[in-house]
């Protein structure tokens, strides 16, 4: 099965890139929201005092000899003085002749009444913003209307707004780096507790199946109820074949002890050498059929409890020793020694069905192919892990299938004529690697294998 993933790019760079995208569009609209509302009232400042200039040039305009007489005022000038000398142009009209100012100064039609009137234009090479006001003077005989327009240029005014788009740029850029920073807080922590998830189900072993307690966010909640529902479907069909396996086993196990009788009973009786053949070839049978229904049974068992490992203090040594007292007798009928080597007590927490199990596997293994009056050696040791080696006088390892051998029903070459079913290793480094350890095959230099059970 292949571990490639369909990619749709990254959570994380998305919801990244909608923040700070977010946030870098709000920048800008607050850098044009906030320089535009700052010209507006710097306008408005401005417009404010051309106004003042405009209302006390007309104030100061009266009727003499049915004549029009503007006495300036000092002030209506100097109030426009800024930090940026900017100009100031005038223009002053009786009905429609100029009596003072520039003339093509450009002049708003502005209201009688004293409304006034601006208008951003263009004069004499420069920008200028033009305040224009009109009025009724009536005299004894005469009627005129008299305009003034004060216009000024808006360097200052450009100035101001240069540094207030600075500042408000400088401010735009500090609050685009806080939103970086924000963002990269907030979607850290949107998604941690995904990551948190996935470092809880990474952790577990390849068979934990166990519903995932840990709280999440309500989001995640439909995605944990969906993964915990399917782990139980698979946690259930995965023991449903455990029990048809060790089901199974059993169940051939008991008719093939029965067809063995039979068939041995029948040999006894039987004269003819070719039949004779056929019934030790029946009987050859059955037994690597009953051991391999055996293994199989022992092998349901085992994964069952790798799951459940009931741990208990255990002494390596005396379960060797245990084992090897057993299997003598069997070791006799060939003539074979088994031999323990200990440097004392080892002690260790483990599951001592699973061991036994395992370390009976290696054993029969080693007295399988151990020639006749030959010994095999059970060294236990304590440092740097607990472990036990079996070494024997046999053939030793295929060297180019030594990788292959602990896989499941897979037999060396020089195991042909051996009654086995392919199990033996594979159970033995299951229980290492249920209990933190692994199996390691060799073969001696003076001859024979080497078996390591690591713990």
């Amino acid at each position: 099965m292949s571990d490639t993933v369909n990619v749709s790019g990254s959570l994380r760079a998305r919801l990244s890139l909608t923040l700070i995208g977010s946030a870098a569009a709000i920048a800008v609209l607050l850098f044009f929201v906030v320089r535009t509302y700052a010209a507006q009232i710097a306008q408005s400042g401005q417009d404010n005092i051309l106004e003042a200039s405009v209302t006390s040039i007309l104030d100061a305009a009266t009727l003499r000899d049915s004549g029009v007489e503007v006495d300036f005022p000092y002030v209506a000038f100097s109030m426009l003085n800024t930090e940026a000398d900017d100009r100031v142009f005038y223009a002053i009209w009786q009905d429609e002749t100029l009596l003072s100012g520039y003339e093509l100064l450009p002049v708003a039609d502005a209201p009688d009444g004293g409304d006034i009137v601006h208008v951003s234009a263009q004069f004499d090479g420069a920008a200028v913003r033009v305040a224009t006001a009109a009025r009724i003077l009536v005299g004894a005989n005469a009627r005129n209307r008299v305009t003034v327009s004060v216009a000024q240029t808006q360097d200052a005014l450009a100035g101001t707004l240069n540094k207030i788009s600075r500042n408000v740029g400088l401010i735009g850029a500090g609050f685009f780096a806080l939103s970086v920073l924000v963002a990269s807080w907030a979607t850290n922590t949107a998604i941690r507790p995904l990551e948190r998830l996935t470092h809880s189900i990474t952790r577990r072993g390849p068979k934990d199946l166990s519903p995932v307690a840990r709280p999440v966010p309500s989001e995640m909640a439909p995605l944990v109820t969906s993964l915990n529902s399917f782990m139980a479907r698979l946690d259930t069909s995965l023991k449903q074949s455990e029990d048809f396996i060790a089901e199974a086993a059993h169940r051939v196990r008991t008719p093939l002890a029965t067809v063995r009788s039979h068939a041995e009973a029948t040999l006894q009786r039987v004269e003819r050498e070719d039949n004779r053949q056929a019934l030790r070839s029946m009987v050859r049978a059955i037994d690597e059929s009953s051991r391999a229904a055996g293994q199989l049974l022992d092998h349901a068992m085992i994964t069952f409890r790798a799951d459940h490992l009931e741990t208990e203090p255990l002494d390596l040594v005396d379960l060797v020793e245990d084992l090897v007292t057993r299997l003598t007798p069997v070791a006799e009928m060939k003539d074979i020694a088994l031999t323990v080597i200990s440097g004392g007590k080892v002690s260790i927490e483990a599951d001592s069905i699973l061991l036994q199990n395992a370390l009976s596997n290696l054993v029969e293994n080693a007295l399988k192919y151990a020639p006749e009056e030959s010994e095999i050696t059970l060294e236990v040791f304590d440092v740097p892990r607990p472990r036990v080696e079996v070494r024997d006088e046999g053939p030793g390892f295929p060297p180019d299938q030594m990788h292959e051998l602990a896989a499941r029903f897979s037999r060396g070459e020089n195991a042909k004529d051996t009654i086995g079913s392919g199990l033996g290793l594979t159970i033995a480094q299951d229980v290492a690697t249920a209990h933190g350890g692994e199996l390691t095959l060799t073969n001696l230099s003076e001859g024979g294998a080497c078996v390591t059970f690591l713990l």
